[in-house]
């Protein structure tokens, strides 16, 4: 590969990243998710839980889950807070330990609540803090994909070495990440996008699959309901609301 054929991959790549983190969203969120977790040999493990996500005008965004079903996790529930500058906050609240307490912004490779998904994968990460390389075009299912490759601009920012995100060009969803950890050549991860809907206008994952490739442990996530631009205000967004699940009632879907 000459120089300008890759400065040329990696201004594309850069531009692509940008235009997925761009992508129509809307100013607020409101999701009923069912997450079940499998592995061989055992039933699955089913949990129901509430997703509340803003954007705000300066690029920050916040998001609240809160898990409502079955009784040993009921009223669980993960603060996020990301600056625009790339800066996370996370809190979690244990019902048993009636307190909130902050996630080591360190941890970023442990796994939430048992699931397949660290407490990196559920922060909003900024394009600034990769380098995007635009790799190829491949299929997933039936749609032809631009394959972008996502690499940390530094090393402690990320617990991944890299992504590889397959992008649908119509609804600038990736349907396909490859998250590589230990091994940059053998991915760790895999997250699959199985079904999505357009609603009130957004492109907005349906059904979607993370695996631990090596365990075969699965965590899947099937939407039940969405709502977007309810004008969600700023107080559903912070300790004393994460820790009180009646602040968060008049906002149920």
């Amino acid at each position: 590969m000459t120089p300008l054929v890759a400065a040329a991959q990696t201004d594309e790549g850069a531009k692509l990243a940008q235009r997925v983190y761009d992508r129509p969203d809307g100013k607020d969120v409101t999701s009923v998710v069912t997450m079940s977790l499998t592995e061989e040999g055992k039933p699955p493990r089913v949990r129901g839980m509430l997703l509340f996500r803003a954007s705000g005008k300066g690029g920050d965004v916040s998001t609240l889950i809160r898990f409502t079903d079955p009784a040993d996790i009921q009223g669980t529930g993960l603060l996020t807070l990301d600056g625009a500058d790339g800066a996370s906050n996370q809190w979690i609240y244990l019902p048993a330990m009636q307190r909130v307490r902050r996630v080591d912004s360190n941890r970023k490779g442990g796994r939430f609540v048992n699931s397949d998904y660290y407490f990196e994968d559920l922060r909003d990460r900024k394009p600034s803090m990769d380098n995007h390389r635009l790799k190829a075009r491949e299929r997933v299912g039936d749609t032809e994909c631009e394959v972008l490759e996502s690499v940390p601009t530094e090393a402690g920012n990320s617990v991944y070495l890299r992504r590889l995100s397959w992008i649908d060009p119509k609804s600038l969803l990736p349907l396909r990440v490859d998250f590589f950890e230990r091994n940059a050549d053998q991915p760790s991860k895999r997250l699959l996008v199985t079904k999505r809907e357009l609603i009130q206008g957004h492109w907005t994952v349906m059904d979607s699959t993370l695996s631990d490739l090596g365990s075969g442990h699965q965590t899947r996530l099937t939407v039940g309901k969405v709502l977007y631009d309810r004008n969600l205000p700023e107080s559903l967004f912070t300790s004393r609301a994460l820790a009180d699940e009646r602040v968060e009632r008049e906002f149920l879907p």
